[in-house]
């Protein structure tokens, strides 16, 4: 049965689950400067399965459709931190070149890999975060400053390689390496948004261009980009996001570390079940 065979009233629970994500997702961008992604990416991975998209496109339409969504939120969650003074704009002046390379270089993996490769470093990369967030010590820094080129610059271009094969802002990586180096974890966050915003905007172009005239992809679908999930996000996710700030500025360290951490458990496991 296809999506548009579906009964009327569980297209609207879907479109319904889809809408409340995109308040939640709205909220994460503001707290964790993630974009959101990370909550998207599940959700439309579990929606689209109920709608009975072809499984060997179903992660990729998640990664990407979540890419898109990210470019309003990001932007709005970037603006938002950068009236409170919090971002660091040095390091986005040295990342303008080396993320989008890694973006780039994403989108040429997408048009190959398979959805269950897809999840594999989904789920690994979260539960290292994980870790790294729930145990915390301060001493485990590997610095007291942030390396300089051409380290910063490789590191860019992971951060940017990573994230985007995962459809999230980048947040969830950068938080960790600024933290890493004695960065506080607010200026991290804030800075996050604007890494997402380098992030998502070519991101959303590679993923449009990796699944171009693709015959399994859902109806409203560009590539591996679907205008129906991400029309009924943006809206909700513009509005909540300025929230998300506020509660991020108003939490301490320890908070937001473990808050940040028990959703990527949660994120790592959903994926986990679904590769058994």
């Amino acid at each position: 049965m296809s999506a548009l065979d579906m009964p009327v009233g569980e297209l609207i629970t879907f479109a319904v689950t889809i809408a409340a994500s995109g308040v939640v997702s709205g909220l994460l961008a503001g707290i964790f400067g993630i974009g959101g992604g990370a909550v998207l990416v599940p959700v439309f991975y579990q929606v689209f399965q109920l709608l009975h998209v072809d499984e060997s496109v179903i992660m990729h339409l998640a990664v990407g459709s979540s890419l898109a969504i990210i470019v309003p939120t990001a932007i709005r969650s970037f603006t938002s931190h950068k009236a409170k003074g919090a971002v660091d704009m040095e390091l986005l002046r040295k990342f303008l070149v080396p993320v989008p390379i890694g973006v780039v270089l994403a989108s040429l993996t997408a048009a190959y890999i398979s959805s269950a490769g897809l999840r594999s470093i989904f789920a690994v990369i979260m539960l290292l975060v994980a870790f790294r967030m729930l145990f915390n010590r301060e001493s485990w820094r590997l610095g007291t400053r942030l390396p300089e080129n051409p380290a910063l610059s490789m590191i860019g271009v992971v951060i940017g390689y990573l994230s985007t094969l995962m459809g999230i802002g980048g947040g969830v990586l950068n938080n960790t390496f600024m933290t890493l180096f004695g960065r506080p974890i607010h200026q991290a966050v804030a800075t996050s948004s604007g890494v997402g915003v380098l992030i998502a905007i070519p991101g959303t172009i590679g993923y449009i261009w990796a699944g171009w005239g693709n015959p399994l992809l859902p109806i409203a679908s560009t590539g591996f980009i679907n205008w129906i999930a991400v029309a009924l996000i943006i809206p909700l996710a513009m509005i909540v996001t300025p929230y998300g700030v506020t509660l991020a500025h108003n939490l301490s360290k320890r908070k937001l570390e473990i808050g940040f951490g028990l959703f990527c458990v949660f994120v790592a496991v959903r994926f986990i079940i679904s590769l058994v």
